[in-house]
């Protein structure tokens, strides 16, 4: 099964592509989709949509896995993140996906064994987990956490 991991941000969505048979995992792709600050919103949300669709067709995942939204100090530093995660599941919607959603906690457990793991620590475990891989940034490691992660948690189907 081809899973699509995806970690939503305004500025740099990371994705990442597993392939999982049984209990084995494998690295497929990554990357981060990123917008440009100065460019109006609708642009930028415009741009995550397209960007993750063309992720969806060249690769052709079974289902998406996405982290779930956390509520920021900052109130606008939120409203945007929904904004971004809202494009991504609705690119993935479009696409026929299911998406399945996962606390961020509850990634960094299943990946490093601890729902307190800084970014390195997921990002070192990712390495180990598909060993030779290139990343393509942090938020590309998140999202093949996040594909990891709903590799075990998630059922089979």
């Amino acid at each position: 099964m081809i899973i699509l991991g995806l970690d939503p941000s305004l500025s740099s969505t990371g994705w990442g592509v597993i392939v999982c048979e049984g209990a084995r995992i494998s690295h497929i792709a990554n990357g981060q989709i990123t917008t440009r600050a100065a460019a109006p919103m609708a642009e930028r949300l415009a741009a995550l949509y397209t960007g993750l669709a063309e992720v969806i067709a060249q690769h052709a995942p079974a289902r998406a896995a996405a982290e779930e939204i956390f509520v920021n100090k900052n109130p606008q530093s939120t409203l945007k993140l929904a904004q971004a995660r809202g494009a991504v599941l609705a690119a993935s919607g479009a696409a026929g996906l299911t998406v399945n959603e996962h606390a961020a906690r509850l990634v960094k457990k299943a990946v490093t064994g601890t729902g307190a793991a800084e970014k390195a620590q997921v990002a070192a475990m990712v390495k180990v987990l598909l060993p030779g891989i290139a990343i393509a940034g942090s938020d590309a490691a998140d999202a093949l956490a996040v594909a990891i992660a709903d590799a075990h948690l998630s059922p089979r189907s």
